[in-house]
């Protein structure tokens, strides 16, 4: 299925080359980051026989990006390098299916367009390059589409995002540049008052069969309105098969903003099922400083109940596992409250410290990232994850199959240099 993106890119160069178009030239940048990851087992975890008592997982990744436009329209594709060393990479096998460390290997078994290529792949180390977006694009006034390989962020959370149904980024991430590009057809109205209307549609395949199906695809619209000076959000999908109505907005308290979102789902286990997210975000000088905090509160309605996270416990629950899957849900539980604040130490020097609590274990994940801009072209990203709580609690390690252990970790450290060209 590489047939349709070669023809986008050769429509791209031949149109662009064509001198009644005028056509700009091509632009190109991208970047190079290499990324450290350091985690430590304690003495009840199930990965520590495999790793000891310390892992280390390395990646280092370059990505071009070329675009070119000509009148309304415009060709853009990212390519990806990407060089992968995990000591975690041997738990592939023996760990399938159980929520576990380390850095995932990307792969377009879901795709629509087959566009990652493995070069090598072992216990410990792969090689691969691949397209992360490729598509071709019109624009004009109030109308713009786009069809290829692409990524769309909808919702108002700040950490947890329920109304973003494609590809959300992991709450507790630190690198955010770049969301996964999944292949669909996007399409954008805008109205004369500033509102607008977006549909998509996603074309997927069962990773089992490798076949394009209904089921796994996704069609969803979102309408975003203005009332006065506030913002809000109504969201209709059908998503893997199940329809997903949604509403949210941001509305301005004082100084102060305060954003939401409700999304319901007619899930194929459960039924109705609501999930929210609410949060207050704040800016205020400190000491000469500028910070700019938030208080978030987080409903999962997948989640467990009671902080139960036994085996058994999570396999009667499929609709948290398939999301877990996907990765659309990075939570095992219901109830969270998280607290996050970035404070400029310099204008080039960020300090952010977050905490993410699970109100029913409890248990909690501290973190403390870090980004400077060391050079003009060089950004530094670091952060300590502290997981606090007792064994059996989501972030002080949930019971494994093996009784005794769980899957747990300790404290871990992330390191991050990028350049960017």
């Amino acid at each position: 299925m590489k047939r349709p993106i070669v023809i986008l890119l050769w429509l791209g160069v031949v149109l662009g080359s064509s001198p009644v178009t005028a056509a700009e030239p091509w632009e190109w940048a991208g970047h190079f980051k290499y990324r450290f990851d350091f985690l430590s087992f304690p003495e009840n975890s199930l990965f520590r026989d495999p790793l000891g008592s310390t892992a280390i997982d390395q990646g280092m990744e370059t990505r071009i990006k070329l675009s070119r436009r000509w009148a309304r329209w415009d060709v853009r594709a990212d390519y990806q390098f990407i060089a992968l060393h995990r000591d975690t990479g041997v738990l592939g096998r023996s760990f399938a299916g159980l929520p576990g460390p380390g850095v995932s290997v990307i792969n377009d078994r879901r795709r629509w367009f087959d566009l990652t290529w493995t070069i090598t792949e072992r216990d410990k180390s792969a090689l691969l390059h691949r397209f992360d977006r490729v598509s071709i694009g019109y624009t004009s006034k109030s109308l713009a589409w786009r069809f290829g390989r692409q990524a769309i962020s909808w919702g108002n959370g700040m950490l947890y995002n329920p109304m973003d149904i494609f590809n959300p980024f992991d709450p507790a991430a630190v690198d955010k540049e770049y969301k996964s590009g999944d292949d669909m057809l996007y399409g954008q109205y805008l109205f004369p008052d500033g509102s607008d209307i977006q549909a998509v549609g996603v074309v997927r395949r069962d990773p089992l069969s490798g076949d394009v199906e209904a089921r796994q695809s996704s069609l969803a619209f979102k309408y975003h309105g203005f009332v006065g000076m506030n913002e809000f959000d109504l969201l209709a999908a059908e998503h893997y098969d199940e329809t997903v109505l949604g509403v949210g907005g941001s509305v301005a308290l004082g100084g102060a903003v305060w954003r939401g979102d409700l999304t319901w789902t007619d899930a194929d286990t459960k039924g109705a099922t609501l999930s929210a997210v609410t949060s207050i975000s704040y800016s205020w000088i400190w000491r000469g400083r500028n910070v700019n905090g938030a208080l978030e509160y987080y409903h999962n309605g997948f989640g467990q109940t009671g902080g139960d996270y036994a085996p058994n416990s999570l396999q009667a629950n499929p609709d948290l596992l398939a999301r877990l899957s996907r990765g659309e849900v990075f939570s095992l539980g219901r109830n969270y409250v998280a607290g996050t604040a970035t404070i400029e130490i310099t204008p080039l020097f960020l300090l952010t410290p977050t905490v993410f609590i699970n109100l029913a274990d409890p248990s909690a994940l501290a973190q403390i990232s870090a980004r400077y801009d060391w050079k003009e072209n060089l950004v530094v990203l670091g952060a300590l994850n502290l997981p606090i709580g007792p064994s059996g609690s989501e972030f002080g390690g949930i019971e494994s199959p093996v009784q005794g252990l769980y899957l747990s970790t300790g404290p871990s450290l992330f390191g991050q240099l990028a350049w960017y060209f």
